[in-house]
């Protein structure tokens, strides 16, 4: 049997991807005929192909300071014309999303600290969101580059609850991100487990992202061995009758979290980002560091395609950089579908 994650992969492959629609209009659009499972898709904003680069040293160190001419983009082997260029040196906003549900309620001060030495890494004019969710997501701090608003806010937020994750990511993405112009990005810290959603779902949460133009960074941690302490904890009968953990809707709380780590590699995977794992919440400085550093990394490309036909076809992407001894990382291959 399919896992969840790649059968929602496999829903997003066969649908095109339709930027600036609502969801019921996205609901609409007829599906194209299906891409090969390893193509990327490259969110389209009217006609324009937007493309996050990276570009490295043979050392794997990131190139900076490169010029909009030095990068020649190809589809198909036809170079396009580059008509929008932002380098990596241009601010970015971050939707910071914090987990704070049950699970964390003896970790908070740990996060706090976490989130605040993340902020620290970025640079003075990035404006960051600060939120936080349990069973409701409460947004902290609107959009702004003033540390003492957010460091204000981190310390504001308290713990308790059930944990609404898919909600969350719905109104980050439909209701802050959509309304915020250049690059944009969510941090998002929680183990994955979803146990309170009401109307948002994982299908319809992973479309959303495929369709934003935020790139996602999960932050995930191991709670399982405080869940098996948590009020919300429940008992459920396991295989050959044993007692087994459950969570308070009643799943085994073993799916429930192999479901939340396939839940966040998905969405990583779907917008360009990239997963980091912390086996503990005392250790999460490292994968914020590391997060704040591949923002500061990534320039982006954006071409309208020669090739305006919309039949649902894979296209081949290259980025070629004109400068010796580089290493250039970018999506391969998309499929066209303009709003």
């Amino acid at each position: 049997m399919k896992t969840i994650a790649a059968l929602v992969l496999s829903l997003f492959l066969l649908t095109p991807l339709v930027v600036g629609l609502s969801p019921a209009q996205a609901q609409d659009q007829k599906p194209t005929t299906p891409p090969d499972q390893d193509v990327d898709v490259v969110r389209v904003s009217t006609n324009l192909v937007t493309v996050p680069v990276s570009v490295m040293d043979r050392q794997g160190r990131f190139v900076p300071n490169l010029k909009e001419e030095q990068f020649h983009i190809f589809e198909d082997g036809v170079e396009q014309h580059i008509a929008y260029f932002e380098s990596a040196e241009k601010p970015f906003t971050v939707a910071l999303l914090l987990d704070t549900s049950d699970s964390t309620r003896f970790k908070l001060k740990d996060i706090q600290d976490a989130a605040l030495e993340f902020i620290d890494q970025l640079r003075p004019d990035d404006r960051v969101i600060v939120a936080a969710f349990n069973k409701t997501m409460t947004v902290m701090a609107e959009a702004t580059s003033d540390r003492r608003v957010l460091t204000n806010a981190i310390r504001r937020v308290k713990t308790g609850g059930s944990t609404a994750l898919y909600q969350a990511i719905d109104v980050i993405i439909n209701q802050r991100l959509n309304r915020i112009r250049g690059r944009k990005a969510i941090v998002l810290f929680t183990d994955g487990v979803d146990t309170a959603s009401v109307g948002a779902t994982l299908d319809s949460t992973v479309r959303a992202a495929v369709q934003s133009d935020a790139v996602i960074y999960p932050v995930q941690y191991n709670t399982y061995n405080d869940f098996a302490d948590s009020p919300s904890r429940q008992s459920a009968v396991g295989v050959f009758g044993s007692t087994a953990h459950a969570t308070k809707n009643g799943e085994l709380a073993s799916e429930a979290y192999k479901r939340g780590a396939q839940y966040l590699s998905l969405l990583a995977a779907t917008t360009g980002g990239h997963v980091e794992y912390s086996d503990s919440l005392k250790n999460l400085a490292q994968p914020f560091a590391r997060i704040a550093f591949r923002l500061r990394q990534q320039y982006t490309l954006g071409y309208y395609p020669k090739n305006r036909a919309t039949n649902g076809v894979q296209r081949q992407i290259k980025v070629q950089v004109s400068k010796p001894e580089v290493v250039v990382s970018a999506r391969k291959s998309y499929v066209y579908a303009p709003r």
